[in-house]
């Protein structure tokens, strides 16, 4: 039973990574070597905010419960293949803490746009040598960003 779970969870992975069409790589390398000038200045990186637009993200002190339910159900779908709710290593790293360590909008930056993250942030070039594996554009949209980081926001104790 636990190879048939095993194998499940690794065709998942290798569908969601070859979900991309090509269409959106090619607009991707196309836009990255257009900005490629602005990569090659280390002083323009945020690293306490990451690349993307999410600027200043206003988070409450108090969990919001409905944003933080919709997070689940999406990190269900699209996060919980590679990564637990643990400090633990699964394909990409464990959750626990995350919100701790990282402001809003990096994390929101990440994942909805990993493969500029990866590209520049020093962090996440160390964490794909532990890991060996890019985290793959799942899509997620600035609203699903918002729930997932409430949903870890719940994992990581906030009431």
């Amino acid at each position: 039973m636990k190879k048939l779970m095993v194998f499940c969870l690794i065709a998942l992975f290798m569908y969601a990574c070859s979900s991309n069409n090509t269409e959106s790589k090619n607009a991707e390398s196309a836009s990255s070597e257009a900005s490629s000038p602005a990569s090659t200045d280390a002083g323009s990186y945020d690293e306490h905010r990451g690349e993307g637009k999410f600027k200043d993200v206003q988070i409450g002190t108090a969990l919001d419960k409905d944003l933080a339910a919709k997070g689940k159900l999406v990190a269900d779908v699209k996060c919980a293949s590679c990564h637990k709710l643990t400090d633990e290593k699964l394909v990409g790293p464990g959750w626990k803490g995350v919100t701790e360590r990282r402001k809003p909008e990096w994390v929101m930056n990440f994942v909805t746009n990993p493969d500029a993250m990866l590209d520049k942030d020093p962090a996440l070039q160390a964490q794909l040598e532990l890991c060996l594996v890019r985290m793959p554009n799942q899509n997620i949209s600035d609203e699903e960003a918002r729930q997932v980081f409430e949903y870890m926001r719940q994992n990581d104790g906030v009431k």
